[in-house]
Formats: structure tokens, C-alpha cells, sequence
């Protein structure tokens, strides 16, 4: 009896962990990311800072945030109590299996690739109606289409732009522009255009992802290799 229990409690938790990760990725963040977020909220461990900024900066994001710190609280007592009620006589009531079913059929829903893609589109088009342009993720705004980039470049002692401003390294019609130069703590916005390259400085760019990459190549190359 208390191996049926445990396992229709892990089938219950492994379900609600696949619905959620489903629907992190469809707002925009990787499977894997998405899956190791679920668990890590509903769980209380491993919501890294860096990361989190990419849950609470979704306004769709942080109601499931919100959904699965209060699950995995009280899931484990509430949860076990009410089951351990259900088989408080020894029979397997039809009342898990509606519960196990109905969790099962919304998991089976969101693996569906049309459906995934409406809902990412209400969600998208909800966000932009309800929400200020400053309460939406980066990425979100910005990267609105699969060519779009944002991406920063950092400037190493070898770099051919050294001791070149950015008006000479990107010319007015290429599709690029760079939102600000770090220098150190500094961060350059004002007269940028004319502003000289120095080595370890940092540059945010955003355009087309394909020009940004063969512009940036041995840069991006080696910050590449830097992280391996």
C-alpha cells in the first residue's frame, strides 16, 4: 500500500514538473534552463541570482514562480495528508486516478506543438497589452525576430578595433548598433559614436545576428574559448 502511495505521489510531482517546464519554455527559455528553474523553485535550492532575473522579469514567468514556491512548500504535507485520506482504506479511489488523469491530459496537451505555439502567441500578445514597456524581459522586446542579436563583445589586447571609435568600426548602414561601451564600472553612452576602443573594454550590441557575428569573429571566437 505505501509503494502504491509513493509512486502515484511521484507520478503526481514528475507531472506537475514537465507541465511547468513546458510552460517556461514556451515563454521563451530553454527546455534544460526551464526543467533545472521548476525544480530549483520547487525545491528552494539552486535559483541562482543571475537567473532568476530571467523568471522575474516575465510577468507570466513569476505566476508560475509564485505557484511553484507555494507547491513545493506545502506539497509535501498537504499533499501526503490528503492522499494518505484518499487510501485511508486500502483501496485505490477513483478520486487519484481523476487527479493522475487529469494531470496527464494537460501534460499531453502542452507537448502538442500547435498548441504550444497559440499559447505562446496569447501570452506574448497578453504581456504587451497588460504590462509596461519596462516590466517586459529584454529579450522579449528586443529579439522579437530570429535575425535579432543582442550580444556583448569583449575587447582584448589583440583586437583589431583598438584606439578605433565605433563610427569607424560600424558603418552607418550596416544593420548594428551598440547601446553602450563598458569600461570597467564605466559605462559610456554619452558621445559613444566618437569614443575610442581600448583594450577590456566591453561593447552591447544589438542588429542582425549574422552581420554581428562575422563583424565580431575573432572576438566572439575567443570569448568562446574562454568559457570552455
Amino acid at each position: 500500500m505505501e509503494f502504491t502511495f509513493t509512486i502515484i505521489y511521484l507520478v503526481i510531482i514528475a507531472t506537475i514538473i514537465e507541465i511547468n517546464t513546458i510552460l517556461f519554455a514556451v515563454t521563451g527559455i530553454k527546455r534544460q534552463v526551464a526543467r533545472f528553474q521548476v525544480i530549483s523553485l520547487m525545491t528552494g535550492t539552486g535559483f541562482t541570482t543571475g537567473e532568476s532575473e530571467v523568471i522575474l522579469g516575465h510577468p507570466f514567468r513569476r505566476k508560475l514562480g509564485i505557484f511553484l514556491i507555494l507547491f513545493g512548500a506545502f506539497s509535501f504535507a498537504v499533499v501526503v495528508s490528503s492522499l494518505s485520506s484518499i487510501l485511508s482504506n486500502d483501496v485505490l479511489t477513483p478520486k487519484v486516478l481523476y487527479i493522475e488523469a487529469g494531470l496527464i491530459l494537460l501534460f499531453l496537451l502542452l507537448k502538442m506543438p500547435f498548441f504550444q505555439k497559440n499559447l505562446s502567441d496569447k501570452l506574448k500578445e497578453k504581456s504587451e497589452e497588460t504590462f509596461e514597456i519596462d516590466e517586459l524581459p529584454v529579450s522579449q522586446i528586443l529579439l522579437t525576430d530570429e535575425a535579432d542579436c543582442l550580444l556583448e563583445i569583449k575587447i582584448d589586447e589583440k583586437s583589431s578595433y583598438i584606439s578605433k571609435s565605433i563610427n569607424e568600426c560600424i558603418h552607418k548602414d550596416e544593420d548594428i548598433l551598440v547601446l553602450f561601451l563598458m569600461r570597467g564600472e564605466l559605462r559610456i553612452r554619452n558621445k559613444l559614436n566618437d569614443c575610442k576602443i581600448q583594450a577590456g573594454d566591453r561593447l552591447l550590441v544589438y542588429g542582425d545576428k549574422q552581420l554581428i557575428e562575422e563583424k565580431f569573429r575573432e572576438e566572439i571566437k575567443k570569448s568562446e574559448k574562454e568559457t570552455v
